[in-house]
């Protein structure tokens, strides 16, 4: 290894898929104990240009690639890639469900014993406590993955990448790596990049949450179109303004509610909601009025979304929406459905879009049975039911016959946006309604939240995301125990990040 080396070089990197040119002469230089943000909208090449360096496709001619003052081969070979000290934490994971934590941090790192030709389980768990130990996790690593939650997942899968490094060397790719960790364990995680980074390993991250790039990162690379359109810019000379014109190629017009609150009067109320161990919630929201729910991580907030649609049963707890009165503990999502109340929850693969189906199918999906009989539903309301939410909403590409599992994860989120938009709800709630999309598709959704509070429905929005907040809602609940400790009208994202870590320790209390 040469120490004087960058310890990645990557020059005149090109990718063709058929007729479409999707990666465009790409070149980028990593110093040792540099972390570099990569960013750009979806479709802007991040993704190709990561697969390209593990291997999994090949650039076209002309493309170099060197580590540590070495040249590798192209195409890459992913053993060489492991070899030469690059591991990658990709937003799918790579975890294979049915082993443990151990096995998956483990795998490919097995050490048969000379004698009997067995792995040593227990060698392996103690590695694997390591791992997670450095990153603070209490994982059980003989636990399944398949039973653990998206966080431990996450750091299960970070702690492979960790294990694989020497101290103060090597490079670790990691595409959104906080995309399913909450506030305060993202927080934990840039602590442990950081000092990861002064050892002298370089980090790689992929991002779409400016405050997060210029949080944690030294350097930045943005790419549109295929293209560097900045390359090594310091984070220390960036505003998030000035990075947002980088990403789009113009000045990023934040999404801002009306001036005014609307009229005071309760269109949707909940009542005594459990919340928790032995929290109990009170909500009142007007016609019009979009009302914001946060809080630390396991103070109970997150749960309330699926509390008040019915998808978690309720032990307590009274919602009346207009003339209307339901007792939750008795609901269910069909009887709260007819009442227009609707949730977009945070997991739009597993709980909010049938993957599998086209735009088309899934946006006129909760319209069939009132819109057809049973043995035809009739194709041109649909036909112009998606046409409306694509146009609407800017969904790309703009075809409703398109299967929703090919879109990227921003065109995922509008089209579940728009399947509950056209049923005019008159009680929308969201959980993490931004998370994993670009800034365009961030302006367009919370756009979207501000139109439907415009058109008079009242909207709950449950977030961690504090600009997300104080972009589009009136008030702010924040809780603690699954009960409201405070609530905030209008707020800047600083009097969010406050009131909810009011009386913790002052360390990694930033937005």
């Amino acid at each position: 290894m040469n120490a004087d080396a960058d310890r990645l070089r990557i020059e005149h990197f090109s990718k063709r898929f058929g007729s479409t040119l999707v990666l465009d002469d790409v070149s980028m230089r990593i110093e040792p104990g540099e972390i570099r943000a990569l960013v750009g909208q979806n479709g802007s090449g991040k993704s190709t240009l990561i697969k390209l360096l593990a291997g999994y496709h090949t650039p076209e001619r002309g493309g170099r690639l060197g580590i540590d003052g070495q040249e590798v081969t192209l195409p890459v070979r992913p053993d060489r890639i492991r070899d030469l000290g690059v591991t990658f934490v990709h937003q799918d994971l790579g975890l294979v469900d049915h082993l443990s934590a151990s096995e998956n941090i483990n795998v490919g790192w097995e050490d048969p014993s000379r004698i009997l030709r067995r792995l040593d389980r227990r060698q392996e768990e103690r590695v694997a406590r390591r791992a997670l130990d450095v990153l603070g996790a209490d994982i059980d690593p003989t636990v399944p993955v398949v039973h653990l939650s998206a966080e431990a997942r996450t750091t299960v899968a970070i702690a492979r990448a960790l294990r694989a490094q020497s101290e103060g060397a090597g490079l670790i790719v990691l595409d959104e790596p906080t995309r399913a960790l909450t506030h305060d364990s993202a927080q934990s995680l840039y602590a442990i990049l950081r000092r990861a980074a002064d050892s002298g390993t370089s980090i790689m991250v992929v991002a779409h949450s400016l405050a997060e790039v210029l949080a944690i990162s030294d350097r930045v690379t943005v790419l549109r179109d295929g293209r560097v359109v900045g390359d090594g810019l310091m984070t220390g000379e960036l505003s998030e303004q000035g990075l947002a014109r980088h990403v789009l190629g113009r000045d990023l017009d934040e999404t801002a509610i009306a001036s005014e609150r609307p009229a005071q009067s309760a269109h949707v109320t909940v009542h005594g909601l459990a919340v928790g161990a032995s929290g109990r919630m009170d909500i009142s929201i007007s016609q019009g009025e979009v009302v914001g729910v946060t809080g630390r991580q396991g103070s109970g907030w997150e749960a309330v979304p699926y509390l008040v649609t019915g998808a978690l049963p309720a032990r307590t707890g009274v919602l009346e929406v207009g003339p209307n009165r339901i007792d939750l503990h008795r609901a269910n999502v069909r009887s709260l459905l007819r009442l227009g109340v609707v949730l977009v929850p945070e997991r739009r693969d597993v709980h909010g879009l049938a993957t599998g189906l086209s735009v088309a199918e899934n946006i006129s999906l909760p319209r069939l049975s009132a819109r057809g009989r049973p043995w035809f539903s009739g194709l041109k309301w649909q036909r112009d039911e998606a046409a409306d939410v694509v146009t609407r909403l800017g969904v790309r590409p703009p075809d409703p016959a398109m299967p929703v599992g090919q879109l990227s994860g921003g065109n995922q989120q509008k089209v579940l946006f728009g399947k509950w938009m056209l049923g005019e709800p008159a009680f929308l709630v969201l959980h993490e309604p931004t998370q994993g999309v670009d800034l365009a598709a961030r302006r367009d959704l919370l756009g979207a939240v501000v139109a439907a509070a415009g058109d008079g429905t009242s909207v709950l929005m449950a977030s961690s995301d504090v600009n997300d907040l104080s972009a589009v809602c009136h008030r702010v609940l924040v809780v603690r125990d699954g009960t409201v400790v405070d609530e905030l009208v209008q707020p800047d994202p600083d009097e969010i990040v406050d009131a909810v870590f009011e009386g913790m320790p002052q360390m990694g209390r930033t937005a």
